[in-house]
């Protein structure tokens, strides 16, 4: 089965191993639970034979309160134990929630472009929720429960090696039906948690895009796939319930079989006089202890039916290797990229995000460091892409990438990308202060490093104006701020980082005019002493560039300053200019 194959296995005892005392304790707690389940049949015996063989009021008054202290450190020891079996399945899934995200967040975007927000909640949360039994109770409770069997059978072959031998025979046999129960459903349960995700990413596109489709009319449609979708994750967690309750309902017959062979058997040495009535009660009361491991065992066999796919899949998941190394192999570095501004060269660079669709062939460009590069393409030309190459968000299929002179495969990422700066027009905000949303939650950025940055910037107006300064909150995605102040955060964000390089894509397209001019004083001051490219639609956009580069399909069809382009007659860009037909490039 898959939980007991070595990799999941030492995956889950990794998270387990910082909460050994905890992991003991609650060892200790089962064991005196354990002890205690097989401790009071033995007084309950006692107490039926002393009353049938006229044993005083006292001794029986002293075997019941006896009974009654064992019941309940019994029960005390029980609710001690789900406590900390609780506090230790949250602890180690937390940190196992925070490790798959930490991967995640490490893995190059050609896995996250495969990714809906709503698939990877389900596969970080929903898949580590369903081993959340296997962090704790499961194998505890488990080891527990076979601790338990084993007892009673000891305890019933002390009576009697035929009770031992029946016994023994019933609960093999029990094991052996419920396991092979549970090999037909674990992957049915695999495919069930595969359905979900897919379910919830399909809600989190559609909710996102609630005024495009109320604006396309596509509502109705919209409802029939969520509908068939639906349909589909029902059948598939139908069929893995029914086998899952098929080990229930296997579980209920074997148990009769048990109370069947516990009376009778008890009926037949007690008639044939090798036990007293006592001792038939023990039996019983011991076939009963026999039900609740073993019902316990066929739940977690349930869960673990669950668990096993999410296991699956978060190793599968954790599995996963970037294709772009955090580190440069040694053969190749680490280098550093230089301070200060920073030249830009590509040679001979092919690039596509599919291998066989190449969306750059064999681009070169040199931008001597200091310039600002003004990047103009239609869209799928491949402006966008230079600019994730240079932050290295993909790794080319051929040729070289150099900032300063350094390959930027040399560098390790974490440097690279103080180095680079890069703003979009879609600004992540997080529903946080305004200074978090600037410092990254980075506490070693003080407030006084803000405000200088805000100042430098020219922003101080706006920053005044704010109703609690740095403590202002923002709403999650950037309610309550316009795009153009959305576009302002951006921007101040890129000037903590003090990087050589900065890369504006698109980055102009959302002005407001309330900040338009803002955001201009911005730009300027942001590509002031640094490298700069400025990646747009609209030519208006790039009248600050010192160069100017015209993309079609990948391959440079204009390069050269923008001066001289301009007074060119024949070049593309003064065409474009002059004829104003900016939507050639859209």
């Amino acid at each position: 089965m898959p939980f007991l194959r070595n990799e999941p296995t030492r995956y889950i005892l990794g998270y387990l191993r910082p909460h050994a005392v905890a992991v003991a304790l609650l060892a200790a707690l089962l064991a005196l639970g354990i002890g205690f389940q097989l401790y009071v049949p033995q007084i309950l015996r006692a107490f039926i034979d002393g009353a049938r063989e006229g044993s005083t009021v006292a001794e029986l008054t002293t075997l019941a309160l006896r009974f009654l202290a064992v019941a309940l450190v019994g029960q005390l020891a029980d609710a001690a134990a789900t406590y900390v079996g609780q506090d230790v399945r949250w602890r180690a899934t937390n940190r196992m929630r925070s490790d798959l995200t930490r991967h995640c967040l490490h893995l190059d975007m050609g896995f996250h472009n495969d990714q809906t927000p709503g698939k990877m909640i389900e596969r970080i949360d929903g898949d580590v929720t369903a081993l959340s039994n296997l962090m704790s109770d499961f194998s505890m409770r488990v080891a527990s429960n076979v601790v338990l069997l084993g007892g009673v059978l000891i305890l019933l072959g002390r009576e009697d090696w035929r009770l031992g031998v029946v016994f023994t025979v019933f609960v093999v046999t029990t094991m052996v039906v419920l396991r092979r129960l549970a090999r037909f459903a674990v992957p049915q349960w695999k495919k069930a948690r595969e359905v979900t995700a897919e379910l919830f990413g399909f809600l989190e596109e559609r909710l996102a895009g609630t005024e495009d489709i109320r604006a396309a009319g596509a509502g109705g449609w919209i409802l029939q796939r969520f509908h068939d979708l639906l349909r589909s994750t029902m059948q598939v967690r139908r069929q893995a319930f029914l086998l899952g309750s098929s080990m229930w309902i296997a579980t209920v017959a074997l148990f009769t079989l048990g109370n069947v062979l516990a009376l009778a058997t008890g009926a037949w040495l007690f008639n044939s006089g090798a036990i007293t009535v006592g001792t038939v009660y023990l039996i019983f009361h011991y076939t009963e202890v026999l039900r609740r491991p073993l019902e316990q065992l066929a739940h977690q066999l349930e869960d673990l039916q669950r668990a096993a796919g999410g296991l699956e899949r978060v190793t599968e998941l954790r599995s996963r290797t970037p294709r772009i190394a955090a580190q440069p192999a040694a053969s190749i570095g680490p280098v550093a990229v230089p301070a200060g501004a920073l030249d830009v060269s590509l040679d001979r660079v092919t690039f596509g995000y599919q291998p066989d669709e190449p969306v750059l062939h064999e681009l070169s460009l040199e931008l001597p460091a200091g310039r600002v590069l003004g990047l103009l393409g239609r869209t799928g030309s491949g402006k966008s892409t230079i600019g994730r190459l240079l932050f290295r968000l993909y790794e080319q299929q051929a040729g070289v990438v150099r900032l300063g002179g350094v390959d930027t495969r040399s560098v390790p990422l974490r440097d690279l990308r103080r180095g680079v700066g890069l703003v979009t027009q879609d600004v992540q905000l997080f529903n946080a202060t305004l200074r978090d949303n600037l410092s990254f939650f980075d506490r070693s950025i003080t407030d006084e490093r803000l405000l200088a940055v805000i100042d430098d910037l020219g922003l101080r107006t706006w920053f005044d104006e704010l109703p609690a300064g740095l403590d202002t909150e923002l709403a999650s995605g950037g309610g309550g701020l316009s795009a153009g102040e959305a576009q302002l955060l951006a921007f101040t964000r890129v000037f903590l980082r003090d990087p050589g390089l900065v890369v504006l894509d698109e980055a102009s397209s959302r002005l407001d005019p309330a900040t338009e001019r803002l955001l201009e004083r911005a730009v300027d001051r942001l590509l002031k002493g640094r490298t700069g490219i400025v990646i747009a639609h609209r030519l208006g956009t790039v009248q600050r560039a010192d160069d100017i580069l015209i993309l079609e399909d990948g391959v440079v069809r204009e390069h050269g300053a923008r001066v001289a382009l301009l007074a060119d007659p024949g070049s593309r860009f003064n065409a474009l200019l002059t004829t104003g037909l900016e939507e050639v490039l859209a």
